[in-house]
């Protein structure tokens, strides 16, 4: 489904990311996990449009994507959930859900997706009609996954959806990501906790310094001797 291939990436004069290479093939929970700073948040950024590499490529579906502007790749069917949520704290939980559904054929659907969001978060039905800035950490997060998926998207970034979140609510993000999945969604993970990470998704890539050191099936990593001693504390 998504193919990286080569990827270099810059801030300015200053080099992110380093001969980046992944795939993600449809239906997988592929995970990015690394210490801060190690190129996570920008690669996600590259694939969704807000970065451009300056070499290499991105496909997705078959379609190099890597010269397209964010919203054509959002009308391909590639969301976005950033870091910390940034939910529109002066929109009401429903404004904020039809936000995401700005293109045409997600527009269509608004209703019946927004349903379907409050089937997972039944917590944002109840909250329907609340500004977003009342609403607490963890709701936040909810309601910005949930707008994530109004535009009915084929692949969902994920950037730190547990970041900050209570320990019962890091366990329901990952229940909602795992249940995704089992829609068909595919997944492409950012997040700093490991272990629990490695334990929901097929594959996982490691990050550091803006290169991928280590990749390969999370159970395979679970055992290595790099991943327990640098991220488990093992």
């Amino acid at each position: 489904m998504l193919d990286i291939n080569h990827l270099d990436t810059f801030y300015g004069k200053a080099q992110a990311l380093w001969n980046i290479s992944l795939s993600v093939d449809k239906g997988e929970i592929v995970a990015l996990v690394g210490s801060n700073g190690a190129g996570k948040t920008t690669l996600l950024n590259t694939i969704c449009g807000l970065l451009h590499p300056a070499s290499g490529s991105i496909s997705f579906l078959g379609e190099r994507i890597d010269g397209l502007t964010p919203h054509a790749i959002v009308e391909l069917g590639i969301s976005h959930v950033p870091e910390g949520g940034r939910v529109f704290t002066s929109m009401t939980v429903r404004e904020n859900l039809e936000m995401g559904a700005y293109t045409y054929h997600a527009w269509k659907r608004k209703d019946e997706t927004i349903k379907q969001v409050y089937q997972v978060f039944p917590v944002l039905k109840e909250r329907e009609r609340q500004l977003a800035r009342t609403l607490s950490g963890g709701e936040q997060q909810m309601l910005a996954v949930g707008r994530g998926l109004m535009s009915r998207p084929k692949l969902c970034l994920f950037d730190e959806p547990s970041y900050g979140l209570s320990p019962i609510l890091v366990a329901e993000v990952f229940r909602v990501i795992k249940s995704l999945r089992e829609q068909g969604i595919t997944i492409l993970l950012v997040e700093q906790n490991v272990r629990q990470t490695l334990e929901v998704a097929d594959r996982a890539c490691v990050l550091e310094n803006g290169r991928v050191e280590v990749e390969g099936a999370c159970d395979r990593l679970l055992t290595s001797d790099y991943v327990r001693k640098a991220y488990l504390g093992l």
